[in-house]
């Protein structure tokens, strides 16, 4: 993503078709232009930004001003299309303390829901979101969801046989890959994502963001990624054509896409190589040689670069911590004694990136995940708050430089 609109180029297409496939083409040509998503799979290289009508995005107006939010063991903004919270982690190490955090204005916005919610879920545990969508569910709301299998089903303290005791249709991604979204539809307007998994351990013990998005373009983009799933039971590398979307809300640029399927990896070194002054980053897992490469250069050429990395597997041969550092970065280990599990990039303080998508092969290759990419400066500077916290509270690391 940059701040340049990038052309699209559409494959052609031969004469001899009939007249009803003319017709059915065209009409996808056109819900593609309108909407984004690229139905006939035709489209090449990364996602534009695309500037659309403002009534053709926008349903559920924010604040013109940005406003800062009460969340209890937590942070919190809005302005616009967006509201962002993140938690207070470590809350603390004892378990009766988990509770009125983070989750509650998900749980409160769930309280709401009159029609659908979709739900993507890594893992599941939260007492206080299983009781909000079952509560949804008997209240007549259609619920449905979509898992994986190994996170959720497995999981010792999963809270998800509840939801099935309910009724709640759950589809699993029975594949060794990771559903590893994190991601709800409320009532097919608006969206939450982040890094925030809907667990204990992910509110009250690991540094997270939560989003949401009152779009109805994005709750549409999601919608699609989500019935690829729920649906059509395809995960991982999908069939169907790639559900990445690029618009304008209220003037703002916003990009959304989805991986294995998407082209992340390229939109990520082309938004890196557009930075200017800055780039920040935390990072639960960074191991793409393909993104430090583009660090390392735009840092050669002035641009300011500091990061903090998860602890935990940053000094295998696989992370990209102990490159970056041995360049002379303000590269730091996080503080949490728990996980850093946030997986952002700000860029010159204006494009913030964030997601359920670790900077890592897994990530790109072959588990399903999410990412959104938005250019508003007061978005970008609750991201740079957070990162200055976690910052402040990291550690050298010892490297050995050869």
């Amino acid at each position: 993503m940059t701040r340049r609109t990038r052309q699209q180029k559409s494959s052609s297409r031969t004469p001899q078709i009939g007249l009803l496939t003319l017709v059915l083409l065209v009409a996808a040509a056109v819900i593609s232009q309108l909407t984004g998503v690229d139905i006939l799979g035709t489209l090449t290289g990364a996602p534009t930004w695309t500037p659309l009508p403002p009534t053709a995005i926008a349903d559920i107006p924010g604040p013109a001003t940005l406003e800062t939010l009460e969340v209890q063991k937590g942070f919190g903004a809005r302005k616009d299309f967006w509201q962002v919270y993140f938690n207070a982690a470590p809350v603390s190490s004892n378990s009766a303390d988990y509770n009125n955090g983070a989750e509650m204005p998900l749980v409160a916005a769930i309280g709401q829901v009159q029609a659908t919610l979709d739900i993507a879920a890594f893992e599941w545990n939260s007492p206080a979101l299983t009781e909000a969508v079952i509560a949804a569910h008997n209240r007549g709301v259609r619920v449905r969801m979509v898992a994986d299998n190994e996170h959720t089903i497995e999981d010792s303290d999963t809270t998800i046989t509840a939801l099935v005791n309910a009724g709640i249709p759950i589809v699993y991604d029975q594949k060794s890959s990771l559903m590893h979204n994190k991601f709800m539809i409320l009532d097919g307007s608006t969206v939450w994502t982040g890094s925030m998994n809907y667990t204990q351990n992910g509110i009250y013990r690991n540094n997270n963001n939560m989003v949401a998005l009152r779009l109805r373009r994005a709750a549409e983009t999601y919608t699609a990624e989500f019935e690829e799933m729920f649906i059509n039971r395809e995960f991982s590398r999908k069939t169907s054509p790639v559900m990445d979307a690029a618009f304008t809300a209220d003037s703002t640029p916003v990009q959304i896409l989805f991986a294995p399927e998407g082209n992340i990896i390229p939109v990520l070194v082309e938004t890196l190589n557009a930075a200017e002054s800055s780039i920040k980053f935390m990072a639960f897992s960074f191991t793409l040689t393909e993104l430090s490469d583009v660090i390392l250069q735009r840092a050669e050429d002035g641009v300011k670069v500091e990061g903090v990395f998860e602890t935990i597997g940053s000094d295998t041969s696989f992370s990209q911590m102990t490159p970056l550092r041995c360049a002379g970065l303000d590269i730091r280990i996080d503080g949490n004694p728990y996980r850093l599990h946030h997986k952002v990039f700000i860029i010159d303080d204006e494009i913030v990136v964030f997601g359920s998508f670790n900077f890592s092969s897994s990530a790109a290759n072959t588990n399903d995940e999410n990412i959104v990419l938005i250019g508003d400066a007061d978005l970008a500077a609750q991201f740079v708050a957070e990162f200055e916290r976690v910052q402040a509270r990291a550690q050298q690391p010892t490297v050995n430089c050869r």
